[in-house]
């Protein structure tokens, strides 16, 4: 019914980039920007535990706790579930942004990321269900042992560039990262919406499982495609659908810039008339984040290229995320890394 339609979850954490290290410079930093520490919420406030609930719900199981604010009955009364994943919307942008509309109007709670809170870890949990601890994509950059090489995790290509491994060296996502698709294990026929550029990538062939994937371009078809599947046949229909030009304007002009904010009112504006359209169907319309963003300033920026002495001690490029970087370090230079940090970077 039309009041299952808008159910909104949101959440904020932080912004990825690439290549440096970001972290606030000392309490009163933190005082000054208003910013505290926040870590995951995982006994019930996080999205792990929304999809948790999500799997449990529609005949699949979890061992995680259970989301606090979305009962597993509730998704088991729904004939259709759409899960909408608006990448880099936190919850403090959204209620600073829009004061009303269909998200705001609809906001039911407030959740946590994963750790870290990054495209790469938090796309994953909704595609498996697990943590980053257990399905193992803990950055944008990760270092995987098996092959020597260092991939950016979403495009699954060598850092250094090149085809991706599947198209240049025969190696699959779902070979070398051994993921079971959440999807495959609901009792439901399962669809992915993405963008046009990413839905037949290698990464979402192997996370997407059984589910028929559907490309789009812009947020109006996204929607469109959504009311078709939902409009389509008497079958139970478990939609997972995802927006990433919020993120991407973010990125490119801060998450307080008027693009951000420009494109956060096109979002909320194509979802009320959404809702509108599918009211009475028995959908229950899930909206989320997979992170949200702080925006950094110099001064909290730390360039490898500015420490060569701290370069030298690395046997691979920086790995993980810019404020979650993964330092792998050469043999016999342990004493000399410590020792750099200590003294150059203790602040």
């Amino acid at each position: 019914d039309a009041a299952s339609a808008g159910d909104i979850f949101c959440h904020r954490a932080a912004p990825r980039h690439a290549g440096v290290l970001r972290f606030p410079r000392g309490d009163k930093s933190k005082e000054r920007s208003g910013l505290r520490a926040m870590r995951p919420d995982y006994q019930g406030g996080s999205i792990v535990n929304l999809m948790a609930s999500v799997a449990t719900g529609l005949g699949g199981r979890s061992d995680y706790a259970l989301a606090r604010d979305l009962p597993p009955d509730e998704i088991r009364a729904a004939r259709n579930v759409v899960l909408l994943v608006l990448d880099g919307l936190g919850y403090h942008q959204l209620t600073r942004a829009l004061g009303r509309g269909a998200l705001c109007g609809n906001l039911r709670a407030s959740l946590t990321s994963t750790f870290p809170s990054t495209t790469a870890a938090a796309i994953t949990t909704f595609m498996t269900g697990l943590a980053p601890q257990a399905h193992g994509l803990t950055g944008w950059h990760m270092y995987f042992r098996e092959i020597g090489a260092v991939l950016a995790v979403l495009p699954f290509r060598p850092r250094h560039g090149g085809p991706s491994l599947a198209a240049g060296g025969g190696i699959t996502p779902g070979e070398l990262l051994g993921h079971a698709p959440l999807g495959d294990a609901l009792d439901a026929a399962t669809f992915v919406v993405s963008p046009a550029a990413i839905v037949e990538s290698d990464f979402n062939r192997a996370v997407s499982g059984r589910a028929r994937r559907i490309g789009y371009r812009g947020v109006d078809e996204m929607f469109e495609l959504v009311r078709g599947i939902v409009d389509a046949g008497a079958e139970r229909k478990y939609v997972y659908a995802y927006y990433s030009e919020i993120d991407s304007a973010a990125h490119e002009h801060g998450i307080a810039s008027a693009a951000v904010g420009a494109e956060l009112a096109r979002v909320d504006a194509a979802l009320a008339r959404f809702l509108a359209a599918i009211a009475g169907s028995g959908t229950l319309v899930i909206a989320t984040a997979d992170h949200g963003f702080v925006d950094t300033r110099p001064d909290t920026v730390v360039e490898l290229d500015e420490h060569p002495e701290l370069a030298a001690t690395l046997a691979l490029p920086l790995c993980g995320e810019p404020r979650v970087a993964y330092c792998y370090v050469r043999p016999g230079a342990g004493a000399r890394f410590e020792r750099y940090v200590e003294s150059r970077l203790g602040h």
